[in-house]
C-alpha cells in the first residue's frame, strides 16, 4: 500500500482519539447519523492489517499533516507520538514532504493498492481508479513525491518539531 496524504494523518495510522476527532467533524459536516463509537471501533479493527501477513506500507505525509489541528493538543501529541513509533516498524516507510518543497507534480490525497487500484477521496465521492494508464500517473506522482520526502532521521526531526509545538501549546 502506498498512501499520500497532504492534510491529515492517514486513517489506518490514527489513534482512537484522533480518529474520533476526525470522524466527529465528518459526521457534523455531512449531517449523517452519529455512529461515532462504531466508526472508531471499525477503524481501529482495520488497523490489524498493519501487523498481519507480509504487507508493506509506504506513507508520504505533507508536513502540513503534522500541524493540522485535529481535536485538542493532547490528541495531536498522541498521534504524533504514534508516528514516531511507526518510523521504527520494519514493514513501514514513512516520509514527510517538507513544507517548502518545490512544486513538481499535481497532487491530491490518494491510496494505491499495488498497481491494480487507486482510491481518491473527494468531498462528495470516492473515486476508484483501475485503468492502467491512470494508475501509471499516480505511480509517477508517488515516485516524484517520494524523492522529495525526507525519511528516517529527517522525518523524525520534523515530527519532533511538530510535537514540541503541540507540547508548548498544551
Amino acid at each position: 500500500m502506498r498512501w499520500y496524504e497532504p492534510v491529515l494523518v492517514p486513517g489506518i495510522l490514527h489513534t482512537a482519539e484522533y480518529a474520533a476527532a476526525v470522524m466527529r467533524r465528518v459526521i457534523d459536516f455531512y449531517e449523517v447519523p452519529d455512529d461515532l463509537e462504531a466508526g472508531v471501533a471499525a477503524r481501529m479493527e482495520r488497523q490489524q492489517i498493519l501487523y498481519q501477513g507480509d504487507h508493506r506500507f509506504h506513507f508520504i505525509l505533507a508536513e502540513q499533516a503534522l500541524y493540522t489541528l485535529v481535536g485538542e493538543s493532547g490528541v495531536m501529541i498522541g498521534q504524533l507520538d504514534r508516528l514516531l513509533t511507526i518510523l521504527s516498524l520494519p514493514r513501514f516507510r514513512l516520509g514527510i514532504l517538507p513544507a517548502h518543497h518545490p512544486y513538481r507534480v499535481p497532487t491530491n490525497q490518494f491510496v494505491m493498492f499495488d498497481d491494480r487500484l487507486v482510491l481518491v477521496e473527494a468531498i462528495s465521492a470516492e473515486l476508484t481508479i483501475t485503468q492502467p494508464r491512470e494508475i501509471a500517473l499516480y505511480t509517477k506522482a508517488f515516485q516524484a513525491l517520494s524523492k522529495q520526502a525526507v525519511y528516517g532521521q529527517g522525518a523524525s526531526e520534523l515530527i519532533e518539531t511538530a510535537l514540541g509545538e503541540q507540547r508548548k501549546d498544551s
